[in-house]
């Protein structure tokens, strides 16, 4: 047995199908166990997810740091790419943000039958729900006005007694020439 083989670590459990979101052939996998554990399969479906979710935050936060052009490298730059894959994936394994759980909590259920469209019209019929909109009906002309509540004031209530003095119209406003 070679030394480098006892370094490498253990082959993922019997419920994870893929290792990677970037494994074709276990996101095959994946669908085909979809066809006959759908529970399971939307679980490694969000945990995937999950994953990606995971180093696009990494991605993201190398991004943002400051760079030097003394160590900086293309070969760099694709090992730290493919380090980040890797802890997201082990990351989202551990359940460590729990998106993964919510996301499987907010699907809908798959394990029931999809309900035909016949079905659905035998089902409005027979309760008489119509297909047509309802009608429309015409909004009164004269809406009574709500009451309104008085604003406050500063200085208190305005007393009711007071009275306001009217405006003072002059001859010119009555015909409509502006002064």
């Amino acid at each position: 047995m070679d030394t480098l083989s006892n370094a490498l670590p253990a082959a993922a459990s019997g419920t994870d199908v893929t290792g990677s979101y970037l494994d074709f052939g276990g996101l095959g996998k994946l669908k085909g166990q979809a066809r006959t554990d759908a529970k399971a399969a939307t679980r490694e479906t969000a945990q995937q997810f999950e994953a990606m979710f995971l180093q696009m935050m990494m991605k993201s936060m190398r991004d943002a740091s400051p760079k030097s052009d003394l160590v900086e490298s293309a070969g760099k730059d694709t090992f730290e790419a493919m380090f980040d894959k890797e802890v997201s994936v082990s990351m989202a394994k551990r359940n460590t943000l729990g998106l993964a759980d919510l996301l499987v909590k907010h699907m809908p259920d798959t394990s029931a039958p999809p309900v035909s469209t016949a079905a659905l019209l035998e089902a409005r019929s027979s309760k008489g729900m119509s297909l047509l909109a309802p009608p429309a009906q015409a909004l009164p002309l004269h809406a009574k006005q709500p009451a309104l509540a008085p604003l406050p004031r500063t200085g208190g209530p305005m007393a009711l007694t007071q009275s306001v003095a009217p405006l003072q119209s002059s001859p010119s406003d009555n015909q409509g020439n502006k002064p």
